[in-house]
């Protein structure tokens, strides 16, 4: 069974590189169907309920590119591949229940499936499945992992607490979308170097790449929420601004003094709903933040880019740095 790329990765070039990502990943995904199966039919019908839904898997593919850096294809390498997909599972649980998400990967999130305690507790499961695998890498590997861990969990709590008194709310947004996103794939990128015996000095400029990848992703996101059309991204055009979801173009439309952009804030905050959500997108459209968080956006790519400076000048460089380039490319 062939299983696709993430789209981001169709800027590499180099063929024999892509239908090695191919295959391994094919292994992967094999792992992963038994790393989310259990023994009780119920859990295992809720514990691979994502994983058999599909996904970009962005994480495990990255974890596969950089251990071209070393030797590639060895088990802890794919383990590793199976450990962060799994891990990302695992907060997709805990996401959705926080944010009453209906659906994921085009079917019923779990909590709307079996409730909240059980899609909490499933996620749980999935994390204790990730450490009992990441266990058998090393410890420096299950060190690592423990830390992402703490900043994941870090990342979702300062959101969802919110910036405190004094405290910039666009630096604030900037440091979760680091924890929540960018630390996970930070070290899917780490691991599939340092699995394959690379050297321990990519350690520094992988993990500044997955971090500032990571930010780009998710400010693309915010951007795709305001301008894309469902066709485009497979989502109703301000989902997240309907949500109150805190996005880029948002936070920086309150640095703007003048009248019409002050009138726009408090629309948004103040006034939003299903049925005055059509005409606000449409001056958020307008407005010249649109403009600055696309440029926000690509210093983030830019900046991920620069850390691979340190990285020999090779295939897996060039790869990382089309992979940058797509993720603020894409519409959706």
């Amino acid at each position: 069974m062939k299983i696709a790329l993430p789209s981001q990765l169709r800027l590499i070039t180099d063929k024999a590189l892509l239908s090695d990502l191919e295959n391994s990943l094919e292994k992967v995904e094999l792992r992963l169907a038994e790393a989310t199966s259990q023994a009780e039919k119920l859990v295992d019908t809720m514990a691979s309920h994502l994983a058999r839904a599909g996904g970009k898997r962005l994480r495990p593919v990255l974890t596969l590119l950089t251990s071209h850096l070393g030797t590639p294809g060895n088990d802890d390498v794919l383990d590793a591949a199976v450990v962060m997909e799994i891990t990302h599972l695992a907060t997709l649980y805990h996401d959705d229940v926080m944010d009453q998400a209906d659906s994921r990967r085009g079917v019923a999130t779990a909590h709307m499936v079996w409730g909240n305690n059980v899609a909490i507790l499933t996620g749980d499961l999935l994390f204790a499945r990730a450490s009992n695998l990441v266990s058998g890498l090393g410890q420096e590997a299950l060190q690592l992992q423990a830390q992402v861990f703490e900043q994941l969990v870090l990342g979702q709590l300062h959101e969802t607490i919110g910036p405190q008194d004094g405290e910039d709310s666009l630096e604030h947004y900037i440091q979760v979308l680091r924890d929540k996103t960018g630390s996970l794939i930070a070290l899917s990128a780490q691991l599939g170097a340092m699995l394959s015996g690379a050297s321990e000095s990519y350690q520094k400029p992988l993990k500044e790449f997955g971090e500032s990848i990571g930010v780009a992703f998710q400010l693309v996101d915010d951007i795709i929420d305001i301008q894309s059309t469902k066709s485009q991204s497979g989502k109703i055009a301000g989902t997240d601004l309907l949500a109150g979801v805190p996005t880029l173009p948002v936070l920086l439309l309150a640095d703007h003094e003048d009248p019409a952009s002050k009138q726009l804030l408090v629309d948004i905050t103040e006034h939003l709903d299903e049925s005055t959500l059509p005409e606000i997108l449409v001056r958020l459209r307008e407005h010249q933040v649109m403009e600055q968080a696309r440029l926000e956006t690509l210093r983030w790519a830019d900046k991920a880019i620069d850390a691979l400076s340190d990285l020999p000048d090779s295939r897996v460089r060039k790869a990382l740095e089309a992979f940058a380039r797509a993720v603020v490319d894409r519409k959706g």
